[in-house]
């Protein structure tokens, strides 16, 4: 059996994450946002969001990638989620295996801020 190889990573809340008021988290949403749909046009980042009722576990968002987990910790090290920097979150990297032909992606525009995606 043939299988596709994709990395998937994990948004994990951290226990030490800086304190924010509503304005600066407003601010570091728009600017995560629009890093996943710079990804995404790049042609890296196939799938991402929320996971949601998550607001009393750490699991706060998945990514699907196209890519080996190497590329895609190249690809987050280069690229550094705003998120990531500002010390609210860290990034789990996993490796993810599905039956050949079992899921497809296609092409869509992400929304750059939260104006945009209530729009």
């Amino acid at each position: 059996m043939q299988f596709d190889h994709y990395t998937v990573t994990l948004l994990i809340l951290r226990s030490d994450a800086p304190p924010l008021d509503d304005a600066a988290l407003d601010v570091l949403q728009d600017e995560h946002m629009a890093h996943l749909a710079d990804l995404h046009e790049a042609g890296h980042l196939l799938a991402a969001g929320p996971l949601l009722g998550s607001e009393d576990r750490p699991f706060r968002g998945l990514s699907i990638w196209r890519g080996d987990t190497g590329e895609v910790r190249g690809l987050l090290a280069e690229h550094r989620d705003p998120a990531v920097t500002a010390g609210r979150f860290r990034e789990e990297v996993l490796p993810w295996m599905v039956p050949s032909g079992a899921i497809h992606f296609d092409r869509t525009r992400f929304p750059r801020s939260m104006a945009e995606a209530d729009a």
